[in-house]
């Protein structure tokens, strides 16, 4: 029975040993396709695919993994599109820690947005009412240039008429001051008849 085990022991570490010969290429070619740490490794090995399918499927599934992209100096930076803004982290993906702060400052981003916009609005209106203002101003003004440009009628002055009214000029029949003159004619006619002027004595000689 001994001699049964024992060869039975020594099939099984033969077998063992052969499996284990086997599968070490595999492991080998395993570890050397480790999976990328970050974005720009993801992005060498997409560079790699066969087809430009493959390629551009590679890279989306790149940019899907990692947020952060390397820097120059060390470390990675991380793109926040919504604030046009970059903020520098630790990895190749935002920390919970450093997502919370990326966060907070788009919530103040969004808040000083709202203030510009309400103060450029602000702005707009107080500008649209001042030239409206300035609107009826010149209205007003060219209202009254328009109306001082109006001649106004004068009013002719009256003529007196006096009892020595040039002869020849008209007046109204039968009225008081065209009958005068010649009312006051025949009485001066008169008083020559009765009243004549006495004539001078000739003188001596």
């Amino acid at each position: 029975m001994s001699v049964v085990v024992a060869s039975r022991r020594a099939a099984l570490l033969v077998a063992a040993a052969g499996f284990f010969l086997l599968t070490l290429p595999h492991a080998q070619a395993q570890w050397w396709k480790r999976a990328p740490v970050d974005f720009e490794e993801c992005a060498d090995a997409a560079e790699k695919s066969p087809t430009k399918a493959e390629k551009t499927a590679a890279l989306a599934d790149c940019n899907a993994k990692f947020a952060g992209r390397r820097k120059a100096g060390g470390g990675y930076s991380y793109y926040d599109f919504l604030q046009d803004r970059t903020f520098d982290i630790a990895g190749p993906n935002p920390t919970p820690e450093e997502q919370k702060k990326i966060d907070a400052a788009y919530t103040a981003y969004l808040a000083n947005q709202r203030r510009i916009n309400e103060a450029a609005q602000a702005t707009a209106r107080q500008q649209r009412e001042q030239q409206e203002q300035q609107v009826q101003q010149f209205q007003q003004v060219a209202l009254r240039t328009d109306i001082e440009r109006v001649p106004v009628p004068v009013q002719r002055p009256k003529v007196q008429q006096t009892a020595g009214q040039r002869k020849g000029a008209p007046c109204t029949k039968g009225s008081f001051s065209c009958e005068w003159p010649r009312l006051s004619e025949s009485l001066n006619d008169l008083k020559k008849l009765f009243n004549p002027t006495p004539s001078k004595p000739a003188k001596k000689g």
